[in-house]
């Protein structure tokens, strides 16, 4: 009978501790279990907060905070979260999870238990006023655990922003708009141009790129030399010349970040400066038609904050690795003082098209490399007529399906427009005290010797507007459209 007994036992048991957990992991009752577990270890040990803040005591933004972003978003405890954000990735298909406001999330680190909570405080108003990670830690873990943990934070951190090698276009809020995100909210930078893609004259290509490639190479070199670690752009010419796809191209072909900043948003000289600060390394400062907002007087800031933007003692205190670009239409009423060097180390002129270019577009979006219109083409451009390579590609782009049709619509618009088009495809030599040369480094003696200058355009003429668009297509450049002297970058 004993036996018997202990048999019954051996059954019942077993099968009510299957029933408990079956009845348990069901329904919600496990994790009630699981949070007054925790809930009693927490009260019985003694814990520290440590907080991980977006911006430093400078207003910059804290590097490690974005690591930290990265690895709690990655963890998937994140799915056990009461409140998670859900976004579409790059890919259609892609689901990312992001946690909420004020929402808790545990992790686990060589057995001990850590909990993170993305703590957001707000003003009256709604907008943000302080962002942060809050990390808990048990103090009889932390000698144990804390800084491996942390370096363990980095090494995933880097793993993820490797494989997802996606680049950002940051644009900058009001001051008075109170934004989620703080001054500066972000897209994917999808921009597909590329400097094999820009049509520029090759030797001219092959100087910008090696200027880059030196550029992202000389850290020590500009720390020895005292210099901030950054490098300035200027691209002028006529609209529709292609001067925003070579930005992407740029910022493609470095891997970096864009900043674009509207100066009509910015309030004065220190809200500029502020924008500065909160840019990271490893990124593109862009402005784009300065003289525009100058001479139109669309921006409230002055020429002494823009003057301190380009070259003041807050690029020093920003980050390292940078490089600022500008575009302007003509730089004939700009103050000479923003084109001096060290405010404008590189200058490069986008023209209208001419016959070589226009081969290039040609061969970009018909496939065509010869054609018998072509000599009735060249004729027209030799005669003095332009157009930009925006107008161009688009009118190939219409009629890509027919390269004769599309040939022939470029041929009357060049015909129909005359005699505007001649002012857009020579300039002018500067004299050599002109403003600056396109120098490159890192040799000590491209900083300390000239070159010879840029060629200036001519700018005033109206372009064809025929079927334009909203399509921002690749700049056109060749010998014919400007000279630069080969020798003219101290290697």
């Amino acid at each position: 009978m004993l036996v018997v007994n202990i048999l019954l036992i051996l059954f019942f048991v077993p099968c009510f501790l299957f029933l408990v957990r079956f009845i348990l992991y069901r329904t919600a009752l496990i994790l009630v279990l699981r949070k007054w577990m925790n809930w009693v270890d927490d009260r019985i040990h003694v814990h520290q907060y440590l907080k991980v803040a977006e911006l430093n005591e400078n207003g910059q933004d804290n590097e490690f905070y974005r690591r930290v972003f990265l690895y709690i978003n990655s963890l998937p405890s994140i799915e056990d979260s009461n409140f998670t954000n859900l976004f579409s990735g790059k890919k259609s298909t892609d689901i990312i999870l992001s946690l909420d406001d004020n929402q808790v999330i545990q992790d686990e680190f060589l057995g001990a238990r850590v909990d993170w909570v993305n703590k957001v405080e707000r003003f009256d108003h709604g907008g943000v006023c302080n962002r942060s990670f809050l990390l808990r830690i048990k103090k009889k873990d932390k000698r144990r655990t804390l800084r491996p943990y942390l370096q363990h934070i980095h090494t995933v951190s880097d793993d993820i922003e490797q494989r997802r090698s996606e680049l950002k276009l940051f644009i900058n809020n009001g001051p008075s708009e109170n934004p989620v995100n703080g001054r500066w909210r972000s897209v994917p930078f999808t921009h597909h141009s590329t400097l094999d893609t820009i049509a520029m004259d090759a030797d001219l290509k092959n100087k910008v790129k090696s200027d880059l490639e030196n550029f992202i190479k000389s850290q020590n070199y500009y720390h020895k030399m005292g210099r901030a670690w950054k490098r300035n752009y200027l691209l002028y010419g006529p609209s529709g010349t292609g001067k925003s796809s070579f930005i992407g191209a740029m910022a493609n072909f470095l891997n970096y970040d864009v900043y674009d900043i509207d100066l009509s948003r910015v309030s004065d000289d220190s809200d500029l400066k502020l924008l500065l600060l909160q840019t990271s390394s490893r990124s593109l400062i862009v402005i784009e038609d300065l003289d525009r907002l100058i001479n139109e007087k669309l921006t409230t800031t002055t020429l002494s904050g823009l003057l301190n933007f380009m070259d003041g003692i807050v690029n020093s205190c920003c980050g390292d690795e940078k490089i600022m670009v500008f575009t302007m239409n003509s730089k004939e009423q700009i103050d000479p003082a923003m084109l001096r060097p060290g405010r404008i180390d590189v200058h490069i002129h986008f023209p209208f098209c001419d016959f070589n270019s226009f081969k290039y577009l040609a061969n970009n979006y018909l496939g065509v490399k010869e054609h018998k219109l072509f000599p009735q083409v060249e004729e027209i451009f030799h005669s003095g007529a332009t157009m930009s390579p925006a107008a161009i590609g688009e009118l190939m782009i219409v009629n890509r399906s027919s390269p004769s049709r599309a040939l022939k619509s470029v041929i009357t618009a060049l015909q129909s427009n005359g005699t505007e088009g001649k002012i857009g495809g020579k300039g002018k030599r500067l004299s050599d005290s002109a403003s600056s040369p396109l120098r490159l480094e890192p040799p000590p003696h491209a900083e300390e010797t000239g070159g010879a200058n840029w060629k200036d355009s001519v700018p005033g003429a109206k372009e064809v507007r025929k079927l334009y668009g909203l399509l921002r297509l690749k700049s056109c450049k060749s010998p014919s459209s400007f000279d630069h002297d080969p020798g003219m970058i101290e290697r």
